[in-house]
């Protein structure tokens, strides 16, 4: 594959990925007034890479339209994305005078760039290709270069340290992203600047490619909160399929605990929930430890030690040996429940004190205990002496 396929097919995909998560993201980030300018930016500079695609730039030509007007549309549409990562840069500092510096400054190189375009000067030769510049002036480009290399610079060096300072995971990963991508566009606007005054055909696919993995960075910082709620998702799907055949068992023999009977089965329960997979998650954890406090006045005495015991002749050592115990316990104490016996003063089971939610799906990653059924209580349980 040649530096001019790959570029291309990189093209392609980064522009498809930038439409589509422009689409995705745009009715919730147009809402958000923390969001609507990093949509905004990133659309800015969507439309400029599409316009720096050869085979868009061939199809607007096939339909008349000239390539001195794309050319020009491209690096002001780029123009207007750079005063926009710099204005999305200044809200956040909530400076109103560096806000109508920016709109000024921006205003002054769209309104330069058209100038000079009009003016057609034309002392060096512009390089021929679809995706060079509307003209060659070293003014027209110095402008241009300069306002990318501004935003682009801005973005790495305010984007990237404030992520570091930040809870909000979701805004973590949008700010480095955003700041990753950045330095790519200073890496291709440094290169496209040295490629105007030493034209180099063999560079120009590179910096191609460098543009288009630059959009697929934009892409991603837009995504960010789709991809880490996507995680939170099947985070809480995972926990709602380990958890369910413990917490079944004892909301069955605790049914008091439970807001709803359990479904039928486990698939039905991830497929057909009641709730979302969060809040589903949520409830089998509060559930399950509520269950476990109330079969505490079921426990035995000995009974973690019994089941401790067994689980160790299988070879199980560390924690899987005190789930494995824990597991067994408390299947000895359901099934005294379900029997009808008495409860008596409670047997704190070590390990539970806190209801971790690591405690409890260790437990049911041993549930039912891999050691056997433990036989069932033979009579009601007596009160334990004070």
């Amino acid at each position: 594959m040649t530096a001019t396929e790959l570029a291309n097919q990189v093209g392609v995909c980064s522009v498809v990925t930038l439409w589509i998560a422009l689409v995705w993201r745009a009715g919730s980030a147009l809402r958000l007034p923390n969001q609507r300018g990093l949509w905004l930016t990133v659309f800015a500079a969507t439309i400029a890479i599409t316009l720096f695609q050869p085979k868009v730039v061939a199809w607007l030509a096939h339909a008349g339209v000239g390539t001195q007007t794309v050319s020009l549309s491209r690096n002001l549409i780029g123009v207007l994305s750079a005063g926009l990562v710099l204005l999305f840069i200044v809200d956040s500092t909530r400076a109103r005078h560096q806000r109508l510096t920016v709109i000024a400054g921006l205003v002054t190189a769209l309104g330069s760039l058209l100038a000079l375009n009009l003016l057609g000067d034309a002392r060096t030769t512009a390089p021929a290709a679809p995706q060079g510049p509307a003209t060659a002036s070293s003014v027209y480009w110095l402008i241009l270069v300069v306002a990318h290399l501004a935003g682009d610079a801005a973005a790495v060096v305010v984007c990237w340290p404030y992520s570091l300072r930040t809870a909000d995971r979701d805004l973590v990963w949008s700010l480095r992203l955003f700041a990753m991508g950045s330095v790519l566009a200073l890496v291709f606007w440094t290169g496209y600047l040295y490629h105007l005054y030493v034209p180099d055909q063999d560079l120009m696919p590179w910096l191609s490619v460098i543009i288009s993995v630059h959009g697929l960075f934009r892409a991603a910082s837009l995504l960010a909160p789709t991809a880490t709620a996507l995680a939170r998702s099947m985070t809480a799907l995972r926990t709602v399929w380990r958890l369910w055949p413990l917490w079944r068992d004892l909301v069955v023999a605790v049914p008091q605990v439970a807001l709803a009977d359990p479904q039928r089965t486990r698939l039905q329960a991830v497929l057909r929930p009641r709730s979302s997979w969060a809040l589903q998650a949520h409830r089998q954890i509060i559930e399950t430890y509520d269950a476990l406090l109330e079969l505490q006045q079921y426990v035995r005495p000995e009974a973690y030690d019994t089941a401790h015991r067994q689980a160790s002749r299988t070879g199980m050592r560390g924690d899987r040996l005190a789930a494995a115990a824990l597991a067994g316990a408390l299947g000895e104490a359901r099934r005294a429940k379900l029997s009808g016996a008495e409860p008596s003063d409670p047997c704190p089971l070590p390990g539970v004190e806190r209801g971790s939610q690591a405690t409890l799906l260790a437990i049911a990653g041993m549930w039912p205990s891999p050691t056997g059924p433990l036989p069932a209580a033979p009579g009601p349980l007596r009160p334990r002496r004070p």
